[in-house]
């Protein structure tokens, strides 16, 4: 980078060279970040399942008795049948000692039907007469409802392993732990279609020979393989659990395990302090409207009244990304210093989106909530986060930048093909010298930091989803309010070009400035050297096969010869 701004601007092109290098720039701060939080797998290590209440607090007056556990079914249109797999599951969850174990479906849809499925398996029926606050509402009306020691959260997708209690209860014996996440696993991601039986089908015999050599030189190719990027393994087992290190893992929903304890005194907490911040506000604005340069204590007290009766008191942050932003609330819990565990082991199994547009709503709320928390109350500038916290927090959030410079990463080799214009001021020897090896230990580093995952199908999705991150990141600046949209469980069929319009765009004129691009150079044009169009050609490609992905999947339909274990009978092992 050093190299890159002293010696290696175009300054005859600043125009195109400079918003390049400022891109390079932002990226590569991505990409400190992001080795930071790989860096240390060091996480707590797993205790013995608890018998009693008291093996949980540190509290003398803790009482000698099992656990209590509310496990909450979240749902508002999803089937009941549906529903109803996940419940008889969670019937199903053992523990090696005696428990209060309740099951409780959470219906914002208040629906006869989703009663009928929980009286017949006897299980609690919960729903409200309003949708205030969406989930996040739904689950406060939940807590307000119940007394267990311990809340499970599940989707109403959600089927939990037997072993789920077991494997993430002990880490309660830490009194200070209070929530533990486990990872999401979609069970329904088509496995694909090897390469070589893909093109057996098609070619015969010599399809499959030479699918196979193909396979030998490069490795295992499936086709059809996780079409939209679902395979959260990157996410959980290396983002996710090695920030155990900083007490930096923050709950994601379903499959989280949380202490009662901590939700309520953290909601008391924000509470309070909400009250506070607004009072002072007050107390100031009735000060300079009467001249009174302090106000009476009857008067101070009324306004406060009046503002604890506006505020929402609620565990559970009433906003569309409630589990992230619960989670700062309760790190930055000083006092009490609350802890987080990401548990390594997937403990249950989820539905994906199987359609383009089902995965784009997802996302869209996923990155619009994230950002929303950005702009409205910056973890950054939070008292009582720790300054590894505010990292692994300031990661997550500028993580959802990346359109800003990925835009220019996208369109550059196109400038370049289309003008002969370079970004840098030569591509000769020394350019190479430093950035071949630059990427090649980058690459290395990578595969290190994250064996046993496929590294650029991740980094392709995070270049090809740049319209979606962009239209989030404008609507949180415009100040548009994110709303809470289930994400549908059925695949809906067609085909959504229109949702990937700017990555087809980008592809055609990709294609057409390599065209052109080459033309040019066996022409001799002046800009188009060997070295030029070798860098600008391999990013171009680069970028056309991220965009790619994107497009498949809004094209992709499920192979006729899968079937999705969805029955009752499906077998599954933990992974």
């Amino acid at each position: 980078m050093w190299w890159r701004w002293a010696y290696s601007i175009n300054w005859d092109a600043v125009w195109f060279s400079l918003p390049l290098i400022v891109a390079e720039t932002a990226a590569f701060v991505g990409l400190i970040l992001f080795t930071i939080n790989l860096w240390s797998p060091r996480s707590p290590q797993r205790q013995p399942a608890p018998a009693l209440v008291s093996e949980t607090s540190d509290s003398s007056s803790a009482p000698d008795r099992p656990l209590i556990v509310d496990v909450f079914f979240a749902t508002y249109n999803e089937s009941p049948e549906l529903v109803r797999l996940g419940l008889r599951d969670a019937q199903l969850m053992q523990y090696p000692h005696p428990i209060d174990l309740r099951i409780h479906v959470l219906d914002d849809g208040r629906r006869p039907e989703m009663a009928a499925v929980a009286a017949e398996l006897n299980v609690n029926y919960i729903t409200r007469d309003d949708n205030l606050g969406y989930k996040a509402g739904n689950l406060r009306n939940a807590m307000d409802r119940t007394v267990g020691d311990f809340v499970v959260i599940f989707d109403a997708d959600t089927r939990p392993f037997p072993e789920f209690l077991k494997a993430t209860l002990g880490y309660f014996r830490d009194p200070k732990v209070a929530w533990v996440q486990t990872p999401q696993w979609f069970w329904d991601i088509p496995p694909g279609v090897p390469l070589h039986a893909a093109w057996q089908r098609r070619l015969g015999r010599f399809g499959g020979w030479l699918g196979r050599k193909v396979e030998a030189v490069i490795g295992p190719v499936r086709l059809g393989e996780d079409p939209f990027g679902n395979d959260p393994q990157m996410f959980y087992d290396f983002i996710q659990y090695r920030r155990n290190w900083a007490n930096a893992s923050f709950c994601c929903g379903a499959g989280s395990v949380h202490r009662r304890e901590a939700l309520m005194e953290a909601a008391i907490r924000s509470w309070t302090a909400q009250i506070e911040t607004m009072s002072d506000d007050e107390d100031r604005r009735i000060s300079k409207m009467t001249g009174e340069v302090a106000l009476f204590e009857a008067v101070r007290y009324t306004a406060r009244m009046g503002r604890a009766r506006e505020i929402e008191f609620t565990p559970f942050k009433l906003h569309v990304s409630e589990d992230l932003y619960t989670s700062i609330i309760l790190h930055s819990d000083r006092d009490r210093g609350w802890k987080s565990v990401m548990h390594p082991e997937v403990l249950s199994r989820m539905i994906s989106p199987t359609d383009l547009l089902s995965w784009t709503i997802q996302r869209f709320k996923y990155a619009g909530g994230t950002l929303d928390i950005l702009r409205n109350d910056n973890p950054l500038t939070r008292r009582g986060l720790t300054v590894p916290q505010k990292l692994m927090y300031g990661t997550t959030f500028y993580s959802y930048l990346s359109p800003l410079w990925n835009i220019i990463f996208l369109i550059a080799p196109i400038i370049f093909l289309f003008s002969g214009i370079a970004p840098v001021s030569t591509y000769s020897l020394e350019f190479f010298l430093h950035i071949i090896p630059f990427l090649l230990l980058n690459e290395l580093a990578q595969m290190v930091g994250l064996w046993g995952t496929p590294v650029m199908k991740g980094r392709r999705w995070y270049i090809a989803m740049f319209p979606l991150t962009l239209a989030a990141l404008w609507a949180v600046v415009r100040g548009q309010r994110i709303s809470f949209t289930v994400t549908p469980k059925d695949r809906a069929s067609g085909r959504y070009l229109k949702l990937v319009r700017w990555q087809i765009l980008l592809l055609v004129v990709n294609l057409v400035a390599l065209i052109y691009g080459w033309g040019l150079f066996s022409q001799g044009a002046s800009g188009y050297t060997l070295g030029a169009m070798i860098v600008n050609t391999f990013w171009s490609v680069n970028n056309m096969m991220a965009l790619g992905v994107i497009v498949r999947a809004a094209i992709w339909k499920p192979d006729p010869d899968f079937d999705l274990p969805v029955m009752e009978g499906y077998q599954y092992e933990s992974k």
